[in-house]
């Protein structure tokens, strides 16, 4: 299905009658200045004549597009193209182009399914910065990393008069996934006068992918003690409003909202949307691999993990005081860009065999609270966390997770940043503010993280 959307066209900006002259996809990738990439991709791949060496191929030129795309949001002055340096689009749709070529590939020697499919994801993985990460040793550098997201919800939106072209959303961005381009590979320096140092990379926004063990395959083989080791972990998502939301609680619920390639687990059941239960239903439950270990009970993996980030110096950071407010945000205290709130809201099953709801509502915008957050009780299973039970939530499960079972006490957790889809013009790619949301968005993140850093 993420396929299938290379080949969408928007109606034409100036004239919405018209369909645009390239598909999106095309338009995305050409306006980076990768519009090589793919056909290179193509012949080099294709000249590959056994597994290993495709392999090997893939890894390096998935590794080089990364790579290309940072230094493209943190080029310091003109970057090829005609979109705006920070964009994280043109990333998601060169990766699709090239796994596009992966899925077609009629290679010169036995290539069963399961082989291709291995092989797409190792194209996958490198072209995410999974295979990227640096860290460097010392006991003088705090080592902090991040995830992002690829852009989502691309179906529906807006439609023009001109026959054979689709929906406006098809134009989303997702402002993590710029976070992570702009922090990969940086550095800041902690009021203590030590380097903090950020890594960072991006996540699918589909559930197989999670199952396979993208992130869990990422982190946690940087969690250990000594001064090589991760000293913090931040999963970091879109959500909507005009505030970030630091996300208290992860449930284990998910499923019940389609990804980007359709595909739901956990769907509701009949026409009254009624949740499925968890018990004795894998496909509700996030699963985690045996190499991580795995857990086949309701409480193993646990129902509820928990934020260890910093939430107090986060909000009394006051991020977002020099970043520029875009227009539209609706943040009451006008003197920052974005506010910072504390979400402790959660939904659960009090009883784990009835569809029987019970919630807490409660976020916070001073710290400590005036009322101390209600925790899940231990007994339940969990609905939502803070980050609802899609894969924002899923991340941040997944990277707590890690965090308790390797027994470490380092800050880790979700942030979920505001929503950056801004539009001025109906069909227009770009426009002032829907760059001046993702730069807004970007810049007081960035500031956060640095709390986080700080504070490690």
């Amino acid at each position: 299905m993420e396929e299938e959307r290379l080949t969408a066209v928007l109606p034409a900006a100036d004239d919405p009658s018209q369909a645009a002259d390239r598909s999106f996809a095309r338009t995305m990738v050409e306006g980076a200045g990768f519009g090589d990439f793919t056909a290179a991709f193509a012949e080099e791949v294709c000249g590959q004549e056994s597994l290993a060496d495709a392999v090997a191929v893939v890894e390096r030129l998935g590794s080089a597009l990364w790579q290309d795309a940072v230094a493209r949001v943190q080029a310091a002055g003109e970057v090829d193209g005609d979109l705006p340096a920070s964009d994280d689009r043109p990333l998601y749709w060169a990766r699709l182009e090239a796994m596009a070529v992966l899925h077609q590939w009629s290679p010169g020697f036995a290539l069963s399914t399961e082989e291709r499919a291995s092989l797409v994801d190792d194209f996958d993985r490198a072209a995410r910065g999974m295979l990227d990460i640096d860290l460097p040793a010392g006991d003088q550098v705090t080592r902090v990393l991040v995830s992002g997201f690829d852009p989502f919800t691309l179906d529906g939106g807006t439609t023009g008069d001109a026959s054979g072209t689709v929906g406006n959303h098809i134009r989303h961005g997702n402002p993590s996934g710029a976070i992570a381009l702009a922090l990969d590979g940086t550095t800041t320096a902690a009021p203590d006068g030590s380097t903090v140092h950020y890594e960072a990379y991006t996540l699918p926004v589909n559930y197989p992918e999670f199952e396979r063990g993208y992130l869990e395959d990422t982190v946690g083989p940087l969690l250990g003690a000594g001064d090589d080791w991760l000293d913090a972990s931040i999963t970091v998502s879109q959500a909507g409003g005009s505030y970030f939301a630091l996300e208290q609680w992860n449930g284990r619920y998910h499923g019940d909202i389609a990804g980007n390639d359709g595909f739901a687990p956990c769907p509701p059941a009949g026409l009254t949307g009624t949740p499925q239960l968890a018990q004795d239903n894998d496909g509700c439950n996030i699963q985690v691999p045996e190499r991580w270990g795995g857990g086949d009970s309701l409480t193993d993996p646990p129902q509820w993990t928990e934020t260890t980030l910093p939430i107090e110096q986060m909000i009394a950071a006051r991020t977002g005081a020099d970043v520029p407010r875009p227009a539209g945000s609706s943040w009451e205290d006008e003197s920052v860009a974005f506010g910072v709130v504390w979400n402790t809201n959660h939904t659960y099953f009090p009883d784990c065999e009835s569809a029987d709801l019970a919630d807490a509502w409660q976020r916070e915008e001073a710290y400590p609270p005036a009322v101390e957050p209600t925790p899940p009780p231990a007994d339940s299973c969990a609905r939502s966390g803070g980050g609802g039970a899609y894969l924002s939530n899923e991340s941040g499960y997944r990277n707590t997770l890690l965090r308790d079972r390797a027994g470490l006490g380092i800050p880790a957790g979700h942030i979920h940043t505001p929503d950056m889809q801004h539009f001025d013009m109906d069909f227009a790619v770009t426009d002032a503010t829907f760059e001046a949301w993702r730069d807004a968005i970007v810049a007081q993140a960035l500031e956060l993280i640095e709390v986080v850093g700080a504070h490690s």
